[in-house]
Parts: C-alpha cells; sequence; structure tokens
C-alpha cells in the first residue's frame, strides 16, 4: 500500500514545549535514517526562532543520543554577509549547536559566501549535488521558519526565485532589507523527506490566519508552495501564533 504524504499541524502552550518537541523529533527521525542507510542529512534555518532548538541539541539528551558522525549539516538559506558575522546562519548555528557537538568538521556544509551571490549559489547546487552523487538531492529534513510576509527559507514575495523550476539554489536580491542572499529553491525543499516549520510569537499571528484560515484563490505567500512532494510537511506553533487557529 502507498504511504501518502501528511501534512500535519500542532500547537503548543508554550515556545519551550515547541522546541523540546522538535527536538525530540529530530532525535526520532535521525536515529531511524541512519538505521536504515547510515547516515542523516539535514538543512537548518536561520533567523531568531530556531537559535533554542541548536542550544537544546547541544544539551543532554540529545548531544549523547545522536550519532553525529553520521550527521550531514547544511543550510537552507544564508545571508550574502561573511561568515565571521552575527547575521551569518552558519555561524549562529556554529555558537549555538555545531561548536558544541561531536560533530566532523567535513560533515559540515555552510554556503560559501565569499564569493559573489551567483557564484556562491551555483557553488553550493554543486556541493550538494556532489554530497548526492549520482542520486536526486532529498534531505531527510529540512528546518524552516516564517516570516511576517510569509517567506521561509529566502523566498520572499514577489521575488523571481519563486518561479524557479531547474536551480536547486539560488540567489536572490531582497529590496526591502537591501541584500543578497541565497536560499534552497522550492523544488529542493519539496523532495525533502520532510519539511518542519518552526513558528513562534504573536507576531506571526496575522501570517498564520492568511495561511490557514484566509489563505488568499492564488498563491501569493511563499510558505504556500511548500508542499513536499514525496514526503511530511509538519507546522509546529506556539499558541502565540496560532491564536487565530482552533486547536
Amino acid at each position: 500500500m502507498k504511504k501518502r504524504n501528511m501534512t500535519k499541524k500542532e500547537i503548543f502552550n508554550t515556545p519551550g514545549l515547541l522546541f523540546k518537541a522538535a527536538a525530540d523529533q529530530i532525535l526520532t527521525l535521525c536515529e531511524s535514517c541512519i538505521a536504515e542507510k547510515g547516515k542523516f542529512t539535514i538543512a537548518l534555518s536561520g533567523g531568531n526562532t530556531p537559535r533554542k532548538l541548536y542550544e537544546l541539541l547541544a544539551q543532554n539528551p540529545y548531544v549523547k543520543k545522536i550519532d553525529w558522525k553520521n550527521v550531514f549539516v547544511f543550510w537552507s538559506d544564508e545571508r550574502c554577509v561573511p561568515a565571521s558575522d552575527d547575521e551569518n546562519n552558519s555561524h549562529m548555528a556554529a555558537i549555538a549547536l555545531l561548536n558544541n557537538v561531536p560533530i566532523p568538521k567535513e560533515n559540515i556544509f555552510p554556503v560559501p559566501v565569499n564569493f559573489e551571490p551567483s557564484k556562491a549559489a551555483a557553488r553550493y547546487e554543486q556541493m550538494i549535488k556532489s554530497f548526492f552523487k549520482n542520486t536526486e538531492p532529498r534531505f531527510d529534513l529540512v528546518l524552516l521558519g516564517l516570516g511576517e510576509d510569509g517567506h521561509t527559507a529566502s523566498l520572499f514575495p514577489g521575488t523571481d526565485i519563486l518561479s524557479e523550476k531547474k536551480a536547486l539554489v539560488k540567489q536572490v536580491y531582497v529590496n526591502e532589507k537591501k541584500v543578497f542572499r541565497i536560499s534552497f529553491t522550492i523544488p529542493l525543499i519539496n523532495n525533502a523527506k520532510q519539511v518542519m516549520f518552526l513558528v513562534t510569537g504573536k507576531e506571526k499571528s496575522t501570517v498564520i490566519e492568511k495561511l490557514f484560515v484566509k489563505p488568499p484563490k492564488k498563491n501569493t505567500l511563499p510558505a504556500q508552495f511548500i508542499k513536499p512532494l514525496k514526503g511530511n510537511l509538519h507546522w509546529m506553533l506556539d499558541k502565540a501564533a496560532a491564536t487565530s487557529l482552533k486547536k
């Protein structure tokens, strides 16, 4: 019997409970993937929301239970700022998580921000293709956040990257931020085995209402395009973000 793809939505009373549940699920998925094929591939998200999750994964029991030598880390998007910049997503993840766990350095694949945006995107796509070798790039888990404007990764409303069908990674200029970013494209995200959205804070309640309660007839919010083709979609929201939703 063919397994049906699943969309799941969970609401937690506090951000702390959300991050604990997310960490537990990452551990379970990691263990099952390593048992099945010897490795676990994860694409981390940036921004403020996942920092607490990363700090949690660097503590017991997770730091001891996760088989870090078989975990391979990528990023779903990155800001085009120096690798040592506080705004750099891989820099944040290193401080919160990766510097504090026994993961081999060769298992970590940050976006090469030392190149101009289009070259950085092309090089990152090639890194991903080389890692997956002769198989179609398919991450075990892609973590995503959600902006108040409905953006996720660096897929912003009205940007050309939303219509990209061929490239796995693309540069995008975010006019509101006056900066280039590098991002997974929709096809790469939607090819993941599991996509997990982490959404916290009352400021996200309006966009959550637009996504789930009063969705526009035509997809205008980038998060609406995230629908894994052969995988599962999991929305994890705290109570503040989910004020418009019924449990």
